[in-house]
């Protein structure tokens, strides 16, 4: 038997600003050489145990422990920081917050240069790092110059060079496009059979992780493991939706259908699950719905013609863009990292002018209200919460914009409350914002905006980092928004959230429009797919597997099914 490389026995952990602990009673032993996926809804407390293993908690996150953790057969609190980077190669969900060099192999070199490794050993080991991850052209290139996927990539050679036997990932994919997601989950997985690393994934996209295979999936739940099995059986126990947490699409469209799910038939993966026995209750499921009805057509709101834009005047990152956003619609814009989505979404608020082309809000240009003007009507979240967070504390920052308007106390507490209630942010409304997770981050941002009742309102990836309880709750309300007569844009990777809620997709692809579509339609068009850097859902390849055409009609009558469960 593998020898324990991480021992935790009886282990509990609190924050020293929290009055409760976060993490209760954990016993986990992961030997060498296992993959082990963990997952849990939003404050469950896995990125606080991710941060004890690698020793964020409590050298740079304070707080107090009790019980046993050993790492590597070391008790970790006899081990400094530095130490434990010896053994544990971390990459974080934030790339760009690991950054610390101007080029890549200054970055990668970082833990190198801090150990005193010699000069021509350095970069001997720099550049074997780089060859790992598949990176050796781009070692003097600027990070923040960087794709979301290459970024990625940097991180994760800092993190080998070292030569640490243990990976962990925070999130790798919170910020990656489907493409690249799973490019970055196929890299992992070849790391991890040719060098033997134990590997350790955090991640709230679980059907993009299993992907490649993993030896265990521990759930996590207030700080407690709930679950700790082989995938094929967690996915049949019922654990996943007992704990609010997304199971694979295609195991929903079985279970809709009638079908007994067992670990006998492999369920990880839609590619080779035996459907010996579900064929044909799937088909007859996909006969007995009835046909998608077909979308009212909507008064145009904003119309953007002929719209083009480049930071650099000589390299565009939009050429030539037209669209119409209807009045109450909800429309998805989706494209690989780079594709110009948050740029769109950027010229529409006034942060930048169109180079050329023009916009028009009921029909009004728009070229020349202000920033403050266009807030009025136009609310954007942006992706990183960071970059929008100004106030200590989270109630602060939400009745911010509030304030600013002249809006009387009283309805501010009371919108304010009511909207953290719905943002599942209500418990934390005391809360400094620094001690709030990323995802509880990321829904505060939307949360300081939503607030506002803006009429247009644009979301760039707005489910990223969010469990799937969260991200429900927060789409419902949107959606109730939207039926009161809110514009929704939703700029995503999010593929389920692009079918589930999307009445419309248009896809960027080298600053171009490359198609404009319903959402199952166009991730049916595998030339589309491809060229977007989207990917097909499970429910598409279960189509195909089983023989129904068209397959959109069959992901689009799951996901009317699906709506119909979750209301």
């Amino acid at each position: 038997m593998k020898k324990p490389v991480i021992e935790f026995d009886q282990f509990t952990f609190q924050y020293r600003a929290q009055s409760e602990p976060t993490l209760r009673d954990i016993n986990l032993t992961i030997h060498e050489g296992e993959k082990v996926l963990i997952v849990g809804p939003s404050g469950s407390g896995k990125s606080t145990l991710a941060h004890c293993i690698n020793g964020l908690a409590p050298h740079f996150y304070p707080g107090e422990h009790s019980g046993m953790l050993k790492i590597m057969g070391a008790d970790s609190k006899n081990m400094g920081i530095a130490e434990l980077s010896d053994s544990i190669g971390t990459v974080m969900q934030d790339p760009d917050g690991q950054f610390v060099g101007l080029t890549v192999a200054e970055d990668i070199a970082f833990k190198l240069e801090n150990d005193g490794v010699p000069h021509a050993e350095m970069i001997r080991r720099v550049q074997e790092a780089a060859a790992e991850v598949e990176f050796s052209d781009f070692l003097n290139a600027s990070p923040q110059e960087l794709s979301g996927g290459q970024k990625q990539k940097t991180t994760l050679a800092g993190g080998l060079v070292g030569g640490a036997p243990i990976l962990l990932f925070d999130e790798p994919l919170a910020s990656l496009d489907p493409y690249t997601g799973r490019a970055t989950v196929e890299l992992i997985d070849r790391l991890h059979r040719e060098s033997g690393r134990t590997i350790i994934i955090v991640e709230h996209r679980l059907e993009e992780v299993l992907h490649c295979p993993v030896d265990r999936i521990i759930v996590i739940e207030e700080g407690r493991i709930v679950a700790d099995l082989p995938p094929d059986e967690l996915l049949c126990s019922g654990v996943l939706r007992e704990k609010g947490i997304r199971e694979p699409l295609h195991l929903s469209a079985l279970r809709y259908a009638g079908c007994q799910v067992t670990p006998e038939i492999g369920p990880r993966s839609v590619d080779s699950i035996n459907l010996e026995g579900c064929a044909e209750q799937l088909i007859r499921w996909h006969e007995a719905n009835l046909a998608s009805p077909t979308s009212d057509v909507k008064q145009p709101l904003l119309e953007l013609e002929g719209i083009t834009f480049g930071y650099d005047p000589a390299k565009p990152v939009l050429q030539d863009v037209s669209l119409s956003i209807g009045r109450g619609e909800v429309l998805c814009i989706a494209g690989r990292n780079g594709a110009g989505k948050s740029t769109i979404s950027r010229l529409i608020c006034g942060f930048h002018k169109p180079s050329s082309g023009s916009m028009r809000l009921n029909g009004r240009d728009l070229s020349r209200d202000t920033i403050r003007e266009r807030a009025d009507v136009i609310g954007f979240v942006m992706q990183n919460p960071n970059h929008m967070l100004s106030k200590p504390l989270l109630y602060d920052e939400v009745a911010l914009g509030l304030v600013n308007r002249g809006i009387p106390e009283a309805e501010i507490r009371d919108r304010v409350n009511e909207t953290l209630r719905v943002c599942g942010l209500y418990p934390f409304r005391s809360w400094p914002v620094s001690a709030l997770s990323y995802g509880q981050k990321k829904r505060a941002t939307i949360a300081s905006i939503l607030v506002l009742r803006p009429e247009i309102l644009i979301l760039d990836e707005p489910t990223a980092g969010q469990d799937f309880r969260h991200y429900n709750e927060m789409m419902k309300f949107l959606i109730e928004l939207n039926r009161q007569g809110m514009t929704l844009i939703l700029i995503t990777h999010d593929m389920h959230l692009m079918l589930e809620y999307g009445q419309r997709t248009v896809v960027l692809a080298e600053g171009r429009k490359l198609a404009d579509d319903t959402p199952a339609r166009i991730l049916g068009n595998a030339e589309v797919v491809e060229e977007a850097h989207l990917h097909e859902t499970s429910l598409h390849i279960l189509a195909r597997r089983i023989g129904v055409q068209p397959e959109d009609e069959f992901v689009s009558r799951f996901i009317r099914s699906d709506r119909r469960m979750m209301n």
